[in-house]
C-alpha cells in the first residue's frame, strides 16, 4: 500500500534552473489550473541570489500560458499561488541548510530535485533522517545517478532519510496516458495477446530520433551521449512495459514488479561491436536550421567522443522473448521527428499460390507524443482482386490534458508511486547499459558519422525511412 497524506508544499531545488522554468513550472501551472493541486503551497531555492521578485516574475511567466486558457476559477488559483510563493538563496550541499529549510515548511513536502545527478547526490547526503519531517517526498530527476554503483548508492542514501515508497524516480517520458495506452492495447485485446511472443513476433524497435541538435545543452549532453540520456533513462522503461507479462492489476506494486523481472532478463549480447552502433552528427540542416558539426559545437570537448546517436540490440532472456531482438535507438539532428515502438511480425508460413503483389510482414506502430496506433495489413485489391496490397489501419489514441511534468507532479502531490521508477529498476538498467559503454569507451566500436538531417548512417537498419 501506498503511504499517505497529500503533498501541501512543492519545493524545487534548482528553481533558477532551465529545468524548472522550461518544464516544471508550465506543467504545475496546468494542473493547479484544473484544480488538481488545491491548497498547494510553492518554494523555490537556489543557488543564485534572485529577489523575490524575480522569483515571482519567473513563475508568472511560466504560468502565462496556462493561465491564458483557464477559467475564472483556474486563473484564481494561478494567481494565489504565484501571490503565496517564496524564494531562498541556499546551498544545497552545505551542512545543515536544507534541514533549516525543510524544518520552516507546511508539509507533508515534496522536494523536488531539478539538479545535476551528483548534487542531488551531495544534497540527499547532507541530511539526517531525523531531519527529514514525517510524509516528506523525495523526488529525484533522471539519469538516476551515472553508473549501477552510483545508482545503489544513492537508493542507499534515500531508504536511510525516507521510505522506498516516499522516493519518485521520475521519467517524464512515460506518461501516465502512454503508459495505460500500451497496457490497455496488449491486455484488453484478446487477438492480441495470443500472438505477443517470439513465435509471432520477429523483432521489436523503439526510436526515438529529434530532428533538434543541442538547443544549447552542450554542457550536459556532452557529458551523458544518446545512451545514457535516452536509452538508459526512458527508451528502456518503455522496452520493459511492451515486454511484461500480464499482471494481476495495474496497481504500482504489480506492474512495478512485472517490470523488474522483464529488465533482470535484459541484457546487450556480445560482441558489441555486433550489437550495438553508435555515430555522431557531422554538419547539415535539420529542424529548419543550419546545424555545425557536433564536434564543433559550443562546449563540446571532441575528443571524448560523445555519440548523437546510439542503437542497442537488448536481448530478454524468458520463455516469452528468447530469440526476439528489441532494437532501442535515439539520436539528435536527424532528418525527422520518429518516436514510436514498431513490433514486427513474423511473415506467415505460407501464402497460397495465386496471389500476386507483395506479402510484407504486418507491423503494430505505437506512436508517442501524440500517442497514436497504426496497424500495416496486406489486403486485397483494389482492381486485381488477386493481388495483395498494404493497407494501414490507424488512430489516435487517449490522451491526457496534462504536459508531461504536469502528470508526474500529480502523481507526487498524490503520493503515487505507479509512474516512478522503483530503485531496483534504476540499478538494473545501469547494469544492462554499463558494459556497453566501458566498450564504446575502449573504442571496441567505431564512432560513425551522419550528416545532420540525415536519417543517420546509411548501413544501420534502422535508418530506413518510415514506409
Amino acid at each position: 500500500m501506498t503511504s499517505q497524506p497529500t503533498v501541501k508544499t512543492l519545493l524545487i531545488l534548482g528553481a533558477s534552473g532551465d529545468l524548472t522554468g522550461r518544464l516544471l513550472l508550465p506543467g504545475l501551472a496546468r494542473l493547479v489550473a484544473r484544480g488538481r493541486a488545491a491548497g498547494l503551497r510553492l518554494v523555490g531555492a537556489g543557488s543564485d541570489p534572485w529577489t523575490p521578485e524575480q522569483w515571482r516574475e519567473r513563475v508568472h511567466a511560466s504560468f502565462e500560458a496556462a493561465a491564458a486558457s483557464a477559467g475564472p476559477e483556474g486563473k484564481e488559483a494561478l494567481q494565489s499561488l504565484e501571490k503565496e510563493t517564496v524564494y531562498h538563496q541556499l546551498d544545497v550541499t552545505a551542512e545543515g541548510a536544507l534541514a533549516s529549510l525543510l524544518g520552516t515548511l507546511d508539509g507533508p513536502t515534496a522536494v523536488y530535485f531539478a539538479l545535476p545527478p551528483r548534487i542531488s547526490q551531495l544534497a540527499c547526503e547532507s541530511l539526517r533522517p531525523e531531519q527529514v519531517p514525517p510524509g516528506t517526498r523525495l523526488v529525484m530527476e533522471k539519469p538516476f545517478g551515472s553508473s549501477e554503483e552510483s545508482a545503489r548508492s544513492l537508493n542507499q542514501t534515500l531508504v536511510r532519510l525516507v521510505p522506498e515508497d516516499h522516493v519518485h524516480r521520475v521519467d517524464h517520458f512515460l506518461g501516465k496516458a502512454t503508459v495505460l495506452n500500451i497496457l490497455g492495447l496488449r491486455f484488453a485485446n484478446n487477438f492480441l495477446e495470443p500472438v505477443w511472443d517470439r513465435h509471432h513476433v520477429e523483432k521489436v524497435e523503439i526510436i526515438f530520433d529529434e530532428d533538434l541538435a543541442l538547443e544549447g545543452r552542450a554542457r550536459y549532453y556532452d557529458g551523458a551521449g544518446a545512451l545514457r540520456d535516452m536509452i538508459q533513462s526512458h527508451l528502456l522503461q518503455i522496452m520493459a512495459l511492451l515486454a511484461i507479462e500480464p499482471p494481476a492489476t495495474i496497481g504500482e506494486r504489480d506492474l512495478r514488479d512485472a517490470i523488474s523481472a522483464v529488465l533482470r532478463a535484459s541484457s546487450v549480447p556480445v560482441p558489441y561491436a555486433a550489437s550495438t552502433r553508435r555515430a555522431r552528427y557531422t554538419a547539415g540542416q535539420a529542424g529548419g536550421k543550419d546545424v555545425p558539426d557536433y564536434a564543433r559545437e559550443e562546449g563540446v570537448d571532441a575528443g571524448r567522443g560523445t555519440e548523437t546517436l546510439a542503437e542497442i540490440q537488448v536481448n530478454i532472456d524468458n520463455w516469452r522473448w528468447n530469440g526476439v531482438p528489441f532494437i532501442l535507438r535515439s539520436g539528435k539532428a536527424l532528418g525527422a521527428k520518429r518516436k514510436e515502438a514498431v513490433v514486427t511480425f513474423r511473415p506467415v508460413p505460407h501464402l497460397p499460390r495465386g496471389f500476386t503483389g507483395v506479402d510484407s510482414p504486418n507491423k503494430l506502430r505505437i506512436g508517442f507524443g501524440p500517442d497514436t496506433l497504426r496497424f500495416d495489413v496486406d489486403v486485397n485489391g483494389p482492381g486485381n482482386i488477386f493481388s495483395l496490397s498494404r493497407a494501414t489501419l490507424e488512430t489516435e489514441l487517449s490522451g491526457s490534458d496534462l504536459l508531461p511534468y504536469g502528470e508526474v507532479l500529480e502523481g507526487v502531490l498524490a503520493g503515487d508511486p505507479l509512474l516512478s521508477v522503483r530503485g531496483d529498476t534504476a540499478e538494473e538498467c545501469w547494469r544492462i547499459v554499463e558494459p556497453v559503454l566501458k566498450a564504446w569507451q575502449q573504442d571496441a566500436v567505431p564512432l560513425e558519422e551522419y550528416d545532420a538531417g540525415s536519417a543517420g548512417p546509411a548501413a544501420w537498419p534502422t535508418a530506413v525511412p518510415r514506409d
